[in-house]
């Protein structure tokens, strides 16, 4: 067992609250906000985890569950449990190289990743880094050219859906990296960060690995025709300026051969738009309540979306996913899968490749106890009968009600 194994094996971790913790004491506190937190309250935020607390399970008891089989497919592509991991700007600021570790242990556990515009590893190297499903979320910073040409490496790289984000109509404002100065951490101005070394040198551990990645300067995936690489500091701006439309995903059905999911969706209305204009699959989401404060749970907004397709398309869920009986409460209400984020990266931050892999094991663990205490033993036996909901959730489709 290696050092980063031993650092988050039970008993010291026993749930992603414990990885948590330990990526808090590890990561600078800028560093550690910029993962943890959301925007303005953080209402969306907290919501996202404690709208679980609302689903209430109705088990089949003195059921014999000999094995709980856990494989789903999703858009074409078999996985081992319903999961995939989620896009995450910035990971080489959590750990070396922090992309390609998580599609790593992604690929280990048979399980899906999802790599961002917003990275800082190049798109080649994390496709070679896992031989499991590869999603490509794109962001149209720098442009349709520039947009068009990491297309065309993501293709040859292997990655097989492209996730077009939809809720990043300006930035969100997340109160925490604003008090931590994140912006100044992340641009080119030495002398300004120099407020920051006080607290790098007190994380002694990930600075040296984040000097010995290199740090991180610049966009790989983002070459600006004419200039190269999009450069870090200007990411913030240039997110600003590229407002994704419908129109876009028009052009993006062009551009890309493969299935598209529109990613971000919260109410019918956009779900029903994605599907007309030529999308696979929507994602509900509220960007991790990064985005609009204020907005409801993702699983709050689920029923209605599963509502307004009707089984056109498939449906992931992303936004607070810490359990295994999350997932599970995520699918009894129409997902066919759902995204991690948060839970994954605070096992980057906490011990790199093995803290994934921890997280997922954590999740894993627990999805198989839930589904045996459920007296079901498969993913595709899971329904809305399985769960109740409050009467407020009045948005449920009329054939999940009459399974009540």
């Amino acid at each position: 067992m290696t050092r980063q194994e031993r650092r988050v094996a039970s008993p010291r971790v026993v749930n992603i609250g414990d990885l948590r913790r330990l990526a808090e004491l590890r990561l600078p506190r800028a560093v550690f906000d910029y993962v943890d937190g959301g925007a303005q309250g953080e209402v969306t935020l907290r919501e996202n985890t404690r709208a679980f607390e609302d689903v209430t399970f109705r088990p089949r008891n003195a059921v014999a569950v000999s094995g709980c089989n856990l494989r789903t497919k999703v858009l074409g592509s078999e996985l081992s449990m319903p999961v995939l991991l989620a896009p995450i700007g910035f990971s080489r600021m959590l750990f070396p190289q922090g992309e390609v570790t998580a599609a790593r242990a992604a690929g280990k556990a048979d399980i899906g990743f999802t790599l961002t515009t917003i990275s800082g590893s190049p798109l080649e190297k994390v496709g070679e880094a896992t031989q499991g499903p590869r999603w490509y979320q794109l962001y149209l910073v720098g442009g349709r050219e520039c947009a068009e040409a990491a297309l065309e490496r993501a293709k040859k790289a292997g990655f097989t859906v492209l996730a077009m984000t939809i809720d990043t109509g300006t930035f969100g404002m997340r109160e925490r990296d604003v008090r931590n100065g994140a912006g100044v951490l992340l641009g080119s101005n030495r002398l300004a960060k120099m407020r920051f070394l006080p607290q790098l040198l007190a994380h002694p551990g990930w600075l040296a690995g984040f000097l010995r990645d290199g740090g991180m300067l610049e966009l790989p995936n983002v070459i600006v025709p004419g200039r190269g690489p999009m450069p870090l500091a200007e990411t913030q701006a240039s997110l600003a300026r590229s407002v994704v439309t419908w129109d876009d995903l028009k052009w993006l059905r062009k551009a890309w051969p493969g299935p598209i999911v529109v990613k971000g969706v919260l109410i019918g209305d956009d779900a029903r738009r994605a599907l007309d204009e030529g999308a696979a699959g929507v994602v509900v989401s509220n960007h991790g309540g990064r985005q609009l404060d204020g907005v409801a749970a993702s699983l709050r907004a689920l029923p209605e979306i599963v509502k307004a397709v009707g089984g056109r398309a498939e449906i992931l869920m992303d936004g607070g996913i810490r359990r295994g009986s999350d997932i599970v409460k995520a699918i009894c209400l129409g997902a066919r899968a759902v995204l991690v984020g948060r839970a994954y990266a605070y096992g980057l931050g906490a011990a790199g490749e093995a803290g994934v892999a921890r997280a997922l094991e954590i999740l894993r663990t627990d999805l198989v106890s839930t589904m045996a205490l459920l007296g079901c033993e498969s993913i595709a036996g899971l329904n809305r009968s399985y769960v109740d909901v409050p009467a407020s959730w009045a948005t449920l489709p009329a054939e999940s009600r009459a399974l009540a």
